[in-house]
């Protein structure tokens, strides 16, 4: 379930809002103050239908949520009395201003359709003023091409973007399925940001996002947007209340490729720019009329399609050309070629290797997951209807050409450069075990707990005897409340430390090891429960700490290192899952960090990605990773050949 968050603690951000000083901006750049409306629902159907009997995100009782805060410090705290003087101010926090916040919180909250949406939108994602390449976005691999199985990219680009349009028009129509289980109904809010809309950087150290959807849409016109060595290009996506066929967009296709045999100034990669350069910039790109029309003809596109002439052939190249793209010859290519704030951008290389690159701030990686399944799934169908061609050979693309200044054309340059320097300094592993679900299930164990604790006996051996620096983040989905997003599990407890320290402790019997990881994986359930019922920690406190008022002195249990320990996510993992994705990812949330990427829904394997800077130990962390995967699985099988039949 890849539900990010903010690529950094929050607290950090919040200190970067508090000091960042008011611009003089003109009217236009400036933030509507309720752009987050101006995105319509779909027409009355089946995809809302939940959405006004789905429970608001309930604000948990205080006690509840400082218990579990506290339990959560143990085996974060160095020593002993580290973590009395932290249960200490804990203590003391909800015998007093605790409690004045909390009811300032259930006060808010009597306010608000979802007390924590406008607070978490801006801190945790759009007042982020770092590039949105690895830091925010993330990427998803689509399956690997057969060989013959497509004639061209064009082909394969082509059925992506009729597929796409499909699930456009079905979204709009209000006949995509919801998601949810057998009891449980998932909010659907997120999907009006899927297309038709766009993010903007924001001059005064806010960024929005943009929506061009149109209330009562069929889903039958717009347009598509297509990047070709730079060049920026506009596709009619339908002709006469239908969407065009597979054959009609790969002409077109094949039309961009055949006409793009120079290198276009490299604008898009200004997106990938610290967001207030961006900002800057956008600015100074949009005073010509010209590129203003481009701009909005970029943002109100469907989505983007980039055309790369990049060809991955294996996990690692495949997840990075797609994270942040190719660089030759120290020019970002990839990111020059892209329009990283579009929430859906695919990209085809030239070998047809294709994938997504997500933008995160309004939207998380589940309705893309299950938005690229669904189309995956179509086109591998043979009953898939690529339509009737709809256009004759007149019918070409139309060249968005950017009007490129002297003062662009340096910023192009410095974004190149920060582009590369960005790029350069990550570090991607992958690995994938020799067993998967099918294994772990007949063990009865959860395969998302099995995979933590994995994570945590590898990490542990990693750093050795060191002290541990932070968390682990593990991601909840809270969609089962109205607007819901995120929630953190704070994976490390006690009761899995007490595992991964026996697992390397010739005293412990494997009998006893067995206990041990039974106690770490029902920890780790019962906290994964918790905080997909909104009963987490680290939303509640944010919430909590939002309502200080000016001149109100900060409670000391915010200032702890315990604390803030605890919640510097040194490892930021998620898990998400499609058959259709031979590669997923995003990159770290601190810079002494790990991004862990894992998948537990094939049967024959688990899949982890690895990211991190460079001066990290990557290379060891996902051998240290091999190797607990290996161990976890030898000690089920090996406790369960020699357990006695009753």
């Amino acid at each position: 379930m890849l539900a990010r968050y903010s690529r950094r603690p929050v607290h950090s951000v919040l200190n970067s809002l508090c000091k960042r000083q008011p611009m003089s901006t003109p009217a236009a750049f400036r933030r509507p103050s309720n752009w987050k409306e101006l995105a319509p629902e779909p027409l009355p159907g089946l995809t809302f239908a939940s959405q006004s009997s789905l429970p608001k995100l309930p604000v948990p009782k205080l006690e509840d949520t400082l218990g579990r805060f506290k339990e959560s410090l143990k085996p974060i705290a160095w020593t002993e009395e580290e973590f009395k003087t932290a249960a200490q101010k804990i203590d003391e926090f909800g015998a007093g201003k605790g409690k004045e916040l909390h009811e300032r919180l259930l006060e808010h909250d009597q306010g608000t359709k979802h007390w924590l949406e406008n607070w978490w939108d801006d801190t945790g994602y759009l007042g982020y003023r770092d590039s949105v390449v690895v830091y925010v976005s993330y990427y998803y691999g689509f399956d690997v091409p057969t060989p013959g199985k497509y004639a061209s990219s064009a082909e394969r680009a082509a059925g992506i973007a009729r597929a796409a349009m499909i699930f456009r028009q079905k979204l709009k129509q209000g006949l995509i399925k919801p998601e949810g289980t057998k009891d449980v109904s998932m909010c659907m809010d997120t999907y009006r940001w899927m297309f038709d809309c766009c993010r903007v950087p924001g001059p005064e150290g806010l960024d929005w996002s943009v929506s061009y959807a149109k209330a009562g849409d069929l889903g039958d016109s717009g347009h598509i947007i297509v990047i070709r060595k730079n060049r920026v290009w506009k596709i009619d996506a339908c002709k006469d209340g239908h969407i065009l066929s597979t054959a009609d967009f790969t002409r077109q296709l094949q039309y961009i490729y055949d006409n793009s045999a120079q290198e276009y100034p490299g604008v898009g990669v200004l997106t990938a720019s610290n967001r207030d350069v961006w900002a800057k910039d956008f600015v100074d790109l949009s005073s010509s009329p010209v590129n203003a029309e481009i701009l909005k003809d970029i943002h109100s596109s469907a989505f983007v399609i980039s055309l790369e002439d990049s060809e991955p052939n294996d996990p690692i190249h495949h997840s990075r050309a797609l994270w942040h793209g190719d660089i030759k010859d120290g020019i970002p290519v990839g990111l020059r070629n892209r329009w990283v704030d579009k929430p859906v951008q695919f990209v085809v290389f030239d070998n047809a290797y294709a994938g997504i690159m997500g933008e995160h701030s309004v939207m998380d990686g589940t309705p893309t997951a299950r938005m690229c399944d669904d189309i995956l799934d179509w086109l591998d169908a043979p009953t898939f209807d690529h339509g009737a061609p709809l256009t004759s050979s007149e019918t070409v693309p139309v060249p968005l050409d950017w009007d490129v200044s002297p003062a662009t054309s340096q910023a192009i340059a410095k974004a190149d450069v920060a582009a590369r320097e960005l790029a350069e300094s990550q570090d991607l592993t992958y690995h994938l075990t020799s067993y998967g679900k099918d294994a772990i299930k007949q063990f009865g164990v959860s395969p998302d707990s099995w995979a933590q604790m994995i994570i945590q006996l590898a990490y542990r051996r990693l750093i050795g005897n060191e002290k541990r620096n932070g968390g682990t983040y593990e991601a909840a989905t809270t969609r089962r409340f109205f607007k819901g997003r995120t929630e953190a599990i704070r994976v490390v407890s006690s009761e899995s430390d007490a595992w991964v320290a026996s697992m390397d402790d010739s005293q412990v019997s494997e009998e006893e090891r067995k206990t041990l990881f039974d106690a770490a994986t029902k920890k780790h359930i019962t906290l994964a429960k918790a905080a997909g019922q909104g009963q987490g920690i680290d939303r509640h406190l944010f919430g909590m700490k939002k309502l200080l008022r000016d001149g109100e002195e900060m409670p000391a249990v915010f200032t702890d290192p315990v604390v803030a320990r605890s919640s510097y996510w040194i490892l930021s993992t998620s898990a998400i899952f499609s058959k259709h994705f031979p590669v997923y990812g995003w990159g770290e949330v601190v810079p002494d960090g790990f991004g862990v990427a894992y998948m537990t829904g094939f049967n024959d394997r688990l899949q982890y990605t690895i990211t991190s800077r460079k001066e990290m130990p990557n290379a060891r962390f996902i051998e240290e990773i091999e190797k607990a995967a290996e161990d976890v699985y030898e000690l089920h099988a090996h406790v369960t050949k020699t357990k006695p039949k009753l």
